[in-house]
């Protein structure tokens, strides 16, 4: 396959210039890299940012668009945030354990978007800071390439709008699914003539972006742990009620309140997360702050426990 270089936005091809693309395991990004590929254009890495809390489905799409990239050489890579400061409390690596940690809401519920911003961009910004090609290019003056995965659609359009005008002295920034004018529906008609499945919408199973629909299906594991975090967070939330922020006519504001009227769990089984699983926490943190950082336990240990607890819970009642 001959491999052509994409044009810089002053129109003039750089063969210089190293591509780097962000897929978000959704389905914009996607059917990006897959016309991107079929058009035979330069493409040096995919990165990919793991927040810790995707939806189960998604976890299960990566490995599957993995083979596919290595199939064609398309080095991926998987970047993550990694904290290196914690205080007196027990190690976190994923935006739930951060949440949990900090009894707080991702920031989305607070109608801010730094989420993003601490576990998607930043890693992945990071990750090309310490890449080679990178490095060169910008010795010489020039820019890495990134490709966005925005689609043609009006709420991409809004998303497209608020970033006109970003610059950076690093990056240049380009959004092919726009210039090919490509919708959602394109985008999936893409990925199924590829051959392959449509994944699901990217998100995290804690993010107020989550539909109602998404929720519903949603395991049972993944529900326990939104009760955990709305319970954990509920003493310092003022003017959020919680993941989705404020109640509308088809949903309440807290999630917890739709999967107890929709029947997700019982009743009781939220009752007992919501008493016992925050002073469970609190105390955890309490003991974990006694012990040095190289020995404590982390977060994932507690939240293994939590997880082992409620389902012997479940199996007894």
């Amino acid at each position: 396959m001959t491999v052509v270089p994409f044009p810089s936005r002053s129109g003039m091809a750089d063969i210089d210039m190293p591509v780097v693309a962000a897929w978000g395991m959704g389905l914009d990004s996607t059917a990006m890299i897959i016309e991107w590929v079929s058009r035979g254009l330069r493409l040096d890495a995919v990165l990919t940012a793991d927040t810790g809390a995707e939806r189960p489905e998604t976890y299960e799409y990566l490995p599957l668009f993995q083979r596919w990239m290595n199939a064609r050489g398309i080095p991926n890579h998987i970047v993550r945030y990694v904290p290196k400061r914690f205080k007196h409390w027990p190690p976190y690596f994923t935006i739930l354990e951060n949440c949990l940690t900090n009894a707080t809401l991702p920031s989305a519920s607070f109608n801010r978007k730094s989420c993003s911003q601490k576990w998607k961009i930043a890693p992945q910004d990071k990750w090309v800071e310490q890449w080679p090609p990178a490095q060169a290019t910008w010795r010489r003056g020039g820019k890495v390439l990134k490709l966005i995965g925005y689609d043609a659609s009006p709420a991409d359009s809004r998303r497209y709008d608020h970033s006109l005008g970003r610059t950076d002295l690093r990056f240049d920034y380009r959004y092919p699914l726009r210039e090919w004018n490509w919708d959602r529906l394109a985008c999936a008609r893409r990925i199924r003539a590829e051959g392959l499945p449509v994944p699901v919408k990217s998100s995290c199973f804690i993010c107020a972006a989550m539909k109602t629909e998404e929720v519903a299906s949603l395991p049972r594991w993944c529900l326990r742990l939104i009760v955990l975090i709305e319970a954990r967070a509920a003493p310092r939330l003022r003017n959020v009620e919680g993941l989705w922020r404020s109640s509308t006519r088809s949903r309440p504001g807290s999630m917890t309140a739709f999967i107890r009227s929709a029947g997700l769990l019982d009743a009781s089984e939220i009752d007992a997360i919501i008493d016992g699983a925050p002073v469970d926490l609190i105390h955890f943190q309490q003991v974990a702050a006694q012990i040095p950082l190289a020995e404590r336990p982390t977060m994932r240990n507690w939240i293994d426990r939590f997880n082992a607890g409620v389902d012997q819970l479940a199996r007894a009642a």
